[in-house]
């Protein structure tokens, strides 16, 4: 068995789409009708697709996963995130851990969770 890609929802998908290339340099791979693969295995789903789906509530921000990059420019991300064209909202702005690992934590623009960290 192989894991082959991370879900997760998002409200407006040419926001989410758009955050994800800007940011973290992903590309579409595929664009199904409110199902987008992106490069490095994410996918975003439309929420409406989604709760139709599985007949839930989508919960934002439920601080249950989240989904982690690596970066060795951790400072020239920061100023990334700074410069984008839309407030972020951080978890954990710059912060390092005691074992030497810098690391931000923010929501994307649908309140999933992303941890930026410098390589272990």
């Amino acid at each position: 068995m192989k894991l082959k890609n991370v879900l997760i929802v998002v409200n407006d998908m040419e926001k989410s789409k758009a955050f994800y290339k800007d940011l973290f340099g992903l590309n579409v791979i595929l664009d199904n009708d409110g199902n987008v693969i992106l490069t490095e295995g994410l996918v975003l789903q439309d929420a409406s697709i989604w709760k139709k789906l599985i007949e839930k509530d989508i919960i934002s921000r439920n601080h249950a996963a989240e989904l982690y990059f690596e970066e060795a420019d951790i400072q020239g991300f920061v100023e990334k995130l700074e410069n984008y064209r839309e407030p972020i909202q951080y978890v954990n702005r710059l912060m390092e851990h005691s074992w030497g690992q810098k690391v931000v934590r923010f929501y994307d623009p649908d309140g999933n969770l992303i941890e930026v960290g410098t390589p272990m």
